[in-house]
């Protein structure tokens, strides 16, 4: 997105857009009774907004629930009463600015949503009168072969990127994540990371610009947003500060052929002992080699009864010939042979990884509909920094033969490499050097109903409950896109720095004061807030 493109997004007039600004936001309240007729209405009014009124969706429009459903991609957030008034599917980033300042004018929320992969639902449910902004139809990207660079909308999503970059180089990648329908906006501003992350980093490390709507409704980029501002969005969550419409992004070089495996191993064929040396050299590998561990219960191939099996995933940025003899040496325990291993390019390992199979044309990933259906679904997250002894494992399986862990899952992602170089305050993303792995706990079901939910809910937290002692301690840390409302919710409007801090360490542990210290500066009257945003320093000495 080149110099031209910005300047054309930008207000048509800095002079007409302040006046028209500070015109709404000083006008009179309106009732809460008409204020989203009036919200729409100001959208109409809205200074080069003729195209608008064809991406507005009131709860009477015929289209709201098609339009409101097609990114809610988990079913406990189905058929709630928290929903919002208005769904805004911007063309333009002007439908963007509108949406802002219209939605202050009538002191509705703001909701934004690109993939609708929030774990809590975040980016579509609320419990103040609300609207969505969602970022479908936002999701230009344009790749820069010669300058292996890339400009993706904040609406794109992973797989869309992917396929977008394999049509233009075989040998260009990007390090983000597994699942092909997240939404870029909430990957890449809350960190995103996949099976490149050992040798590149995370996704936030690889963004060198970013376009976003403030809260006055200007449309900033890197240089006219101010270093803390760019500091903040790349993994302290875009939500907080405004709405991210696009990031610049450096593609990464993959080889033209890359190997990759699952190997499964039962507890009956040795699984705790594979994994206790796994958490003692996955780290420590060489950064072009990834091995992830899924476990979940299994009936065993060799009693048929119920038992519990860690699947080794790895993707190694190289032939099979090189990383069979490697491991061999490194992690013989895994037994891993030739027939394990299956070269590929680096784009058909993005299918591989996500699920689909082996063959399958790369069109799917334009598809932003998930794989394998919605479920109902819980997840939460852990960080590691010393190996869980084999006693603490063997406390773990039981769990998995609960009658709610029948779709449960546990999955440990290592570290080092090159996330054992960036320091922990480079981006607010602290989770750095020190962390061996990372784990997600997920709990799936089908059945409806409160009762359900409660039941596998429960269930999960007895899980968390039980590893407190094996996993990162003061604070205990979590993911900030594995969304855990458990660990802390803000009061909606009131939350001071240090009852945010409850859950705000846990995800950015010291970088969370200077994420406050932002959002103080770019939004000090707190528009954009959620259960988890950043709250501003409050100004009267109390904090």
């Amino acid at each position: 997105m080149n110099n031209k493109a910005y300047t054309k997004m930008k207000c048509f007039s800095s002079y007409f857009c302040a006046v028209f600004v500070i015109a709404l936001l000083f006008s009179l309240t309106p009732s809460s009774a008409d204020s989203h007729e009036k919200f729409v209405q100001c959208l109409y009014d809205y200074p080069e907004n003729t195209s608008i009124s064809s991406v507005v969706y009131s709860q009477t429009n015929s289209s709201y629930s098609s339009v409101l459903d097609v990114s809610i991609q988990n079913l406990r957030f189905f058929n709630v009463s928290s929903k919002p008034v208005v769904i805004v599917t911007p063309l333009v980033v002007s439908h963007v600015q509108a949406s802002i300042i219209c939605a202050q004018r009538h002191g509705l929320q703001i909701r934004t949503r690109s993939g609708g992969h929030d774990y809590e639902g975040l980016s579509y449910v609320s419990g103040v009168p609300f609207v969505v902004v969602d970022l479908i139809k936002i999701r230009e990207i344009e790749v820069d072969v010669e300058n292996n660079t890339a400009w993706v909308q904040a609406g794109a999503t992973l797989g869309e990127l992917y396929y977008t970059i394999s049509q233009k180089s075989k040998t260009l990648g990007f390090p983000a994540g597994v699942c092909p329908t997240v939404g870029v906006g909430g990957h890449f501003s809350g960190g995103g990371y996949g099976f490149l992350m050992r040798k590149y980093g995370l996704a936030a490390d690889n963004v060198t610009d970013v376009h976003i709507v403030d809260v006055n409704g200007n449309l900033l980029n890197r240089k006219t947003m101010g270093d803390d501002l760019f500091w903040a969005i790349r993994g302290g969550g875009g939500a907080s500060f405004g709405i991210v419409v696009a990031f610049k992004i450096n593609l990464v070089s993959v080889p033209s052929t890359v190997t990759v495996f699952r190997v499964p191993r039962t507890l009956e064929e040795n699984a705790t002992g594979i994994i206790h040396k796994w958490q003692r050299v996955a780290n420590k590998l060489n950064e072009s080699l990834t091995i992830r561990i899924n476990m979940a219960r299994v009936n065993s191939s060799q009693s048929g009864n119920l038992t519990v099996q860690a699947q080794f995933e790895s993707l190694y940025l190289g032939r099979a010939d090189d990383l069979i003899p490697y491991l061999q040496k490194n992690f013989p325990e895994l037994g891993l042979v030739r027939e394990d291993c299956t070269e590929m390019s680096w784009i058909e390992s993005i299918l591989f990884m996500a699920g689909f199979t082996n063959g399958q044309s790369t069109d799917v990933l334009l598809n932003r509909t998930q794989l394998n259906g919605l479920s109902f679904f819980k997840a939460k997250s852990d960080y590691v920094r010393d190996p869980i002894p084999d006693v603490g494992l063997e406390g773990l399986w039981p769990f998995f033969f609960d009658d709610e862990a029948e779709n449960a899952f546990v999955q440990f992602t290592p570290y080092g490499g090159r996330m054992d170089q960036i320091s922990e305050s480079e981006t607010p993303f602290p989770h750095r050097a020190g962390n061996i792995f990372h784990i997600q706990y997920g709990v799936s079901w089908f059945e409806k109903g409160d009762v359900a939910a409660q039941r596998h809910v429960n269930w999960i937290r007895r899980l968390y409950n039980y590893t407190e002692a094996y996993v990162s301690k003061n604070p205990r840390s979590a993911y900030l896109n594995y969304r855990d409302l458990d660990i802390g919710v803000n009061n909606n409007g009131h939350t001071s720095f240090s009852q945010a801090s409850i859950w705000g360490f846990k995800y950015f542990s010291n970088n969370f004061k200077r994420l406050a210290h932002v959002k103080t500066r770019v939004d000090p009257r707190n528009f954009f807030r959620n259960e988890q945003s950043v709250p501003p320093l409050v100004k009267n000495g109390r904090k």
